[in-house]
């Protein structure tokens, strides 16, 4: 037996991959309009992070 069978006697299992692409949209979007509307100066100190000077080797 194929497992696309086990699928299909689901009743209502069309939805689930449309739910999944709207969560998979929605959050993208949101991460997309923070990066763009975040404050220049914090994510320049993110980006410090790992190696916060770079001079004290």
């Amino acid at each position: 037996m194929k497992f696309i069978h086990y699928l299909e006697t689901i009743t209502g299992v069309g939805i689930f991959p449309l739910t999944s692409l709207s969560i998979f949209f929605l959050f993208f979007l949101v991460m997309t309009t923070w990066a763009v509307k975040a404050d220049k100066k914090y994510i320049g100190a993110l980006k410090q992070l790992p190696f916060p000077e770079e001079g004290n080797q």
